[in-house]
């Protein structure tokens, strides 16, 4: 008869996820998944050219340099874009990416959601292990007052007591300056016991960041230079008068003006002109 420890372990080991394997860095971009935890290539990102984004040269300049710091070994920081919506925070964040390849670095990309914030300390050490350099990137970032998953982006911030690994770096983009909406700040305040703990631990989450740059929304100038930009990267055949009125009434009857804004009239221009994009 089997000992029944031998069967307990056996049975352990088929519940227990298999190892992960080594990951192959060749391609330039990966997706990290929980269950099984695993990095899926990314054959195709997309994204923009890097000089079709208008209106954020400051925030641009910025990113860029800190990237070739990081991507030539040396010191950078990790970064919070913040700001207005459809202003381009995670097309600067794959653009520069891009740019700095183009440039000669085998920089890697890794997209991490919100929800496998938990796994990032798995992440981490599959990541630890290469003599690739990563940049870890996970797109419109928020937490709501009972939202625990910012105790995971410690990890990578400040690293524990191993430290963050040299080679990974953050990046991440959200709506709110702080992470969580003021409304909620505001409401734990006046409701604590101690108002000036009750949410010290996750608005000095985005502290921990040591750059950040804002993102606001775009003057109509900027937004008609943004669809310009597109019209000439993809060959558009347009009159400046016909763009400039049926842009204007575009971004009229979606009440913004933004990058993204500017992007889907562009995508509608084009399909009127017989004009195939990507």
């Amino acid at each position: 008869m089997t000992d029944p420890l031998i069967r307990i372990a056996e049975a352990l080991e088929r519940l227990a996820p298999a190892p992960l394997a080594a990951p192959d860095f060749t391609a330039a971009a990966f997706a990290w998944h929980t269950g099984p935890d695993r990095l899926e290539p990314v054959a195709r990102v997309a994204r923009v050219d890097i000089g079709l984004l208008i209106g954020v040269d400051r925030s641009r300049d910025t990113l860029l340099a800190n990237t070739r710091h990081f991507a030539a070994g040396l010191p950078a920081n990790n970064a919070l874009l913040w700001g207005a919506r459809g202003m381009g925070k995670s097309s600067l964040v794959k653009a520069v990416h891009a740019q700095i390849r183009a440039e000669g670095h085998d920089l890697k990309i890794v997209e991490l959601s919100r929800e496998d914030l938990p796994s990032v300390q798995r992440l981490l050490a599959v990541l630890r292990g290469s003599d690739k350099r990563f940049l870890l990137f996970c797109d419109d970032l928020s937490f709501s007052h009972d939202d625990q998953h910012y105790k995971s982006l410690k990890a990578v911030l400040d690293g524990g007591i191993e430290g963050r690994p040299e080679n990974v770096l953050l990046y991440a983009t959200s709506n709110r300056r702080h992470l969580m909406p003021r409304d909620m700040i505001e409401n734990e305040r006046s409701t604590a016991i101690s108002p000036g703990e009750a949410v010290e631990e996750k608005v000095s989450l985005s502290d921990r960041f040591g750059l950040w740059l804002g993102f606001h929304p775009c003057s109509q100038d900027e937004y008609l230079d943004m669809i310009r930009g597109y019209c000439a990267s993809y060959h558009v055949p347009v009159a400046e008068d016909e763009m400039r009125a049926e842009a204007i009434e575009w971004q009229a009857t979606r009440g913004s003006r933004s990058g993204r804004v500017a992007w889907q009239f562009f995508c509608d221009l084009a399909a009127r002109k017989g004009v195939r994009v990507g």
